[in-house]
C-alpha cells in the first residue's frame, strides 16, 4: 500500500476557514458598561481590570468567551457592571477589542 505524501489531516484538506473577527463591527459601552484595561490575568476565567472610571474590579470571562477568546495582560475590553452588589469591585467580560476594532 503506497504511504500518504499529504501534509495534514481532514482540516487541511477541507481547507481553512476565514476569521470573521476581521469583518464585525466596533461594540460601544451602554448603561451598565464601561471600558476596561487588563492588568493581570488571575486565572480560572477571572482578570483584574482597571476601568475607565478609576476603579479596579476582578473581571468574570463569561462562559460563550472561555477558552475561544484569549485575554492576556494590556488587552481592551468591555465589561458589564454587576449593579446588584454593594461594593462594585465585580464585573463580567463582555468583549474584547483588538488593534484593528480600535482604530
Amino acid at each position: 500500500m503506497p504511504k500518504n505524501k499529504r501534509k495534514g489531516g481532514k482540516n487541511i484538506k477541507r481547507g481553512k476557514k476565514e476569521a470573521e473577527d476581521d469583518k464585525r463591527e466596533i461594540i460601544f459601552k451602554e448603561d451598565g458598561q464601561e471600558y476596561a484595561l487588563v492588568l493581570r490575568m488571575c486565572g480560572n476565567g477571572r482578570c483584574e481590570a482597571k476601568c475607565i472610571d478609576g476603579v479596579t474590579r476582578m473581571c468574570y470571562i463569561r462562559g460563550k468567551m472561555h477558552k475561544k477568546v484569549w485575554i492576556s495582560a494590556v488587552n481592551i475590553i468591555l465589561v458589564g457592571l454587576r449593579m446588584d452588589m454593594d461594593n462594585n469591585t465585580k464585573a463580567d467580560v463582555i468583549h474584547k477589542y483588538t488593534s484593528q476594532g480600535l482604530w
